[in-house]
């Protein structure tokens, strides 16, 4: 964590602290609108919405995490979250090249549902349940698209975290996928994991809290390793009378920094037969990869 964030965050605790310990009742201070820091650690996440649910209200603030590389991450780097922006980059950077994948979001969908996901630190189930076990709603906002549900709640699950008991009414969601206000694509919301499919995190979380008819919260505590989703969320609700508070989660820079796309493309080549496989005897209920063919115009590069 920098000094300037660490300053930031003793003068919030610090600032409570005294107020708390003046005499008398007092009125609780205004929530800084917009704030955003960065931190290795879920604890300092937790810790920072624990001290502001105790002097703002409980029933207040609502805390917010990503997925992918802030509450887990994947075994390897095929798949990850790094991967399939490499692959994004690699369609308009080198169309026509060997090693990128043939239909990406169904590629995902496969390796989601092949691989094994890890915690990003050991204490990620713990620190997600010290929120819930206080009262506060707790809910998490992922890119991930809803064809992807299954895999996401299972590795979720098989992590030892849920969000259905801490989550936006109502509490187990909603049974089928919607556009939400503002988007473009289908979403879905269940057990409090809204899966958004890419779109605008800002527009879609201030569509959820009017679809579910939540209230306003007083304050947005926000954990997600992409500085670009904190600064969506933090321009939709400028203004709004909702404070938010962003955290950008760093613990997995290196492990993003060191992807080996040489590697990650070599154990695609050797998994897509089996994957293929797998969906000719089992159907594609879980996943639907097309079949090899070389792209039109590539056909020197793919000979």
């Amino acid at each position: 964590m920098s000094t300037q964030t660490m300053k930031l965050f003793l003068l919030i605790i610090m600032t409570a602290l005294l107020n708390a310990c003046t005499s008398g009742p007092q009125p609780s201070p205004a929530i800084p609108q917009n704030l955003l820091a960065e931190t290795d650690d879920l604890a300092m996440v937790s810790d920072t919405a624990l001290q502001l649910a105790d002097r703002h209200g409980r029933d207040r603030v609502l805390v917010v995490f990503d997925i992918d590389n802030t509450l887990l991450a994947m075994e390897q780097g095929l798949g990850s979250d790094q991967w399939h922006y490499w692959q994004k980059d690699l369609a308009g950077e080198d169309p026509c090249s060997t090693m990128r994948v043939q239909d990406l979001l169904k590629a995902q969908g496969a390796l989601f549902y092949a691989s094994a996901m890890r915690p990003t630190q050991p204490d990620t189930a713990l620190q997600v349940s010290r929120l819930q076990d206080a009262g506060l709603t707790v809910i998490a906002l992922t890119s991930r698209g809803p064809e992807y549900s299954l895999q996401t709640f299972r590795e979720l699950r098989r992590n030892g975290i849920s969000f259905w008991s801490s989550a936006l009414p109502p509490a187990r969601g909603f049974p089928d996928w919607f556009v939400p206000e503002g988007g473009e694509r289908d979403a879905l919301y269940q057990d409090g994991v809204f899966l958004t499919a890419g779109q605008h995190k800002g527009v879609m979380l201030k569509a959820l809290l009017t679809k579910t008819g939540a209230a306003s919260p007083a304050l947005i505590v926000l954990a997600d390793d992409k500085a670009e989703n904190l600064q969506a969320i933090m321009e939709t609700f400028e203004g709004s009378g909702t404070a938010v508070h962003a955290w950008r989660y760093s613990r997995e820079d290196a492990n993003v920094a060191a992807l080996d796309t040489q590697q990650a493309a070599a154990q695609w080549d050797a998994a897509e037969p089996a994957l293929m496989t797998i969906e000719e005897v089992f159907g594609p209920d879980n996943f639907d990869l097309p079949e090899p063919m070389v792209r039109e115009g590539c056909e020197a590069a793919n000979p």
